[in-house]
């Protein structure tokens, strides 16, 4: 059987052309989806997964962000609104960073915690501060390392506990 050199040639060009595509994808960080943000009250965990990284002898440096707008008040020790319903309104551009080693497979799944913005709410005698609500926007992961940023998805998520009049 003799094959023709045109189709040898063209084997060998698709040969290559596929090793090229290849080599382009192998290597080049990127979130495996977008990450994801979830409540856990009152905060915000972000999780994800970043392929590409190469080198499992590595870390990555992660960012993740967010703008929080917080009320806070003073409730008895039964959870209960005292006479006087103090409160305080905050708003914050918040940032939580970490670093994470590259596994074997040149990926990193992890989450960082981005927690309510603190207050400075100070409640008489037997009371303490309560969280009313926290309303987080813009919530953002930046791998730092490779210049690479997400938002998360959802982008925005808040908390709504019980509020005294």
């Amino acid at each position: 059987m003799q094959i023709k050199s045109s189709h040898l040639l063209l084997g060998l060009a698709l040969a290559l052309a596929t090793a090229a595509a290849l080599a382009i994808n192998v290597g080049i960080p990127k979130f495996l989806r977008a990450p994801s943000a979830q409540l856990g009250s009152p905060k915000v965990i972000v999780s994800w997964i970043e392929i590409g990284l190469g080198n499992p002898d590595g870390s990555v440096n992660y960012v993740a962000s967010a703008t929080a707008a917080a009320r806070y008040q003073c409730v008895n020790r039964g959870n209960n609104c005292p006479a006087a319903a103090n409160k305080e309104d905050v708003l914050a551009n918040l940032s939580v960073g970490g670093t994470f080693e590259i596994d074997k497979n040149g990926r990193i799944s992890n989450t960082l915690v981005i927690p309510a913005p603190p207050g400075t709410l100070q409640c008489p005698g037997n009371q303490r501060v309560g969280v009313v609500s926290v309303v987080f926007t813009n919530i953002r992961l930046t791998d730092t390392t490779n210049g690479i940023s997400s938002p998360t998805n959802p982008s925005a998520l808040s908390y709504n506990g019980p509020e005294c009049p």
